[in-house]
């Protein structure tokens, strides 16, 4: 997790979509403590892995939004100042998101 915070700090900036990736998670946080408590509670596990897809897609959902902010800002103006290094860490970044 510390080599996220360092990158964080390199290129700390902010999101266009803020308030709606923050709403998002706060609904997913909302919908995880919900699943928990299904499993705690016993909940037929059909339902649970039912919940989980739907966690699963909302999750999905959002890193969509923040990739899409991600290339209209942070890959254009790499392009235009030619870092190849941005291009190369968005590489990395879309392989580990689709895994």
């Amino acid at each position: 997790m510390s080599d996220l915070n360092e990158k964080k700090n390199e290129s700390s900036h902010h999101h266009p979509n803020l308030k709606q990736i923050s709403h998002r998670f706060s609904r997913i946080i909302g919908h995880t403590k919900a699943i928990k408590k299904m499993v705690e509670e016993g909940r037929d596990c059909s339902d649970v892995l039912v919940q989980i897809a739907a966690v699963k897609s909302a999750l999905n959902n959002v890193g969509k939004i923040i990739l899409d902010d991600h290339i209209d800002h942070c890959v254009v103006k790499a392009i235009e100042e030619n870092n190849r290094e941005v291009l190369e860490d968005l590489k990395d970044a879309v392989d580990k998101f689709f895994k």
